[in-house]
């Protein structure tokens, strides 16, 4: 399998000029339950952290040890975040898309950031200029690395959630709709942060007012 080289697209920008260079990524795009979690994260030009990927190909336990190295030697990074009703009102692509502008204007407060690099397929209205990449996560070191601190960030809310309620077995599921975290809602009924546009929420909902 060929390796891909995941400073490539950073450093085509730097050629051009670009130095602050971000990346973004999203995660909780598929829960039940919960905000959508985006970072932008900007690297040092001499950053290396191996077998740095999409998050979701590394295990928890790497993953942590990964954010805090992140965290700590990126130029500058933030969360963004926009809430299950929000997500409600605008629906769940343009929720991350705010989600995402989030992210990328706070960084913006704390380093002159000239681009952004973006995962996925996003049509974005920004003033910086972007590229959107598919799969990105795994091409572009910087949005691996947002991946990683965007994760993280989401599973310690849904840990802390798991705390409240331990019955939903949000520490297993994060969320998302697997077949025990349905029997729970089914059983112990909706917490605040589901999301009610989503269908299995919306039957329960719909179930209740019959």
């Amino acid at each position: 399998m060929e390796k891909i080289d995941n400073w490539q697209y950073e450093k085509e920008l730097f050629e051009k000029g670009y130095n602050i260079v971000g990346g973004v990524d999203e995660v909780g795009r598929g829960p039940l339950n919960g905000p959508v979690v985006t970072a932008c994260v900007v690297l040092p030009k001499d950053f290396k952290l191996d077998g740095l990927t999409d998050s979701k190909k590394i295990s928890e336990k790497k993953r942590n040890e990964y954010y805090e190295y992140i965290v700590n030697n990126a130029l500058a990074y933030s969360i963004g975040q926009c809430s299950p009703e929000e997500i409600d009102k605008y629906n769940i692509l343009e929720a991350t898309k705010i989600a995402m502008k989030r992210a990328i204007d706070k960084v913006s407060e704390q380093i002159n950031l000239e681009y952004v690099l973006i995962d996925g397929n996003m049509k974005m209205d920004l003033e910086l200029p972007y590229q959107s990449i598919v799969k990105g996560d795994f091409k572009s070191i910087s949005i691996s690395a947002a991946s990683v601190v965007a994760k993280v960030t989401r599973d310690k809310m849904m840990y802390e959630l798991d705390e409240k309620y331990p019955m939903y077995g949000y520490k297993d599921h994060k969320g998302y709709p697997t077949k025990a975290h349905l029997e729970a809602i089914k059983k112990y009924g909706l917490i605040d942060g589901y999301r009610k546009s989503y269908g299995p929420v919306k039957e329960i909902l719909e179930m209740g007012n019959k």
